[in-house]
């Protein structure tokens, strides 16, 4: 087969992953799952449960090939797109009475990031600064700036967190307020909280009413600060900035 067939024949298949809505499966040298798990083994996850629709066969079998070394990959079904926080209670079963990181599968997020999301006590989110995911992640400024900012108190734990904030609030919280990417460290209590929540204006279950019905009830999340890039496979068009930044980490699953 010639080079440029190759190549060819390549693109083919990350159009066609990419257009099934599985982004995290597009290619970029290897899966971009691979990377996104061998980081979570990296600070000494054993077990991951990928949240999947019941059309995701391929997500099945990508997790039934994946594994046996450092991590074992499961899966569990979402059997209707009803929210983050339906997402997040389908994996009940697969976390019992330990605690559960829980990230985006379309998101890199960096090994010190999760490190000390792993290290942090109870439940915990990380808090990313601004200007560093404007400077090291493949984000344009103008997303990044649409992201949830994250309220702490003068202890450094989760206030609230304002999702697609306007001008208005931008202003009233300042250049330095950390924003969310949905990386968190939940204990067991997320999953009764979800139970207890109603649908948002949108119709959905969100996970962020869950962890609000959670600080009701008491629960403290620490808001770990990390001025770090994260990398975005949102679309093709990330496929090359995605696969430069990547070149030189070594997946070991």
């Amino acid at each position: 087969m010639r080079r440029e067939d190759a190549g060819a024949q390549v693109d083919e298949k990350q159009a066609a992953v990419a257009a099934s809505g599985v982004k995290a499966l597009i290619d970029v040298g290897r899966p971009f799952l691979d990377y996104v798990i061998s980081a979570l083994a990296d600070v000494g996850v054993q077990e991951v449960c990928l949240v999947i629709g019941p059309e995701h066969d391929v997500l099945r079998d990508y997790a039934a090939r994946t594994g046996g070394g450092r991590v074992t990959v499961t899966t569990a079904v979402q059997t209707e797109p009803r929210g983050t926080a339906d997402a997040v209670a389908a994996a009940r079963d697969f976390a019992g009475d330990q605690r559960v990181i829980v990230l985006n599968s379309d998101n890199h997020y960096p090994v010190e990031a999760l490190r000390a999301l792993a290290a942090a006590p109870g439940s915990a989110l990380v808090g990313f600064d601004r200007e560093a995911l404007v400077e090291r992640s493949n984000i344009p400024a103008d997303r990044i700036r649409a992201f949830a900012l994250v309220a702490t108190d003068e202890d450094g734990h989760l206030r609230d967190i304002v999702e697609k904030p306007d001008e208005e609030t931008l202003a009233a919280f300042g250049e330095q307020a950390p924003v969310s990417m949905n990386a968190w460290l939940f204990t067991p209590g997320i999953f009764a909280a979800c139970e207890r929540i109603e649908p948002s204006p949108r119709g959905e279950y969100e996970v962020i009413d869950a962890v609000r019905e959670q600080i009701a009830a008491g629960e403290e999340f620490t808001v770990v600060p990390a001025a770090v890039g994260v990398l975005d496979m949102s679309s093709r068009g990330d496929i090359a900035s995605v696969q430069a930044a990547l070149a030189d980490i070594e997946v070991r699953l």
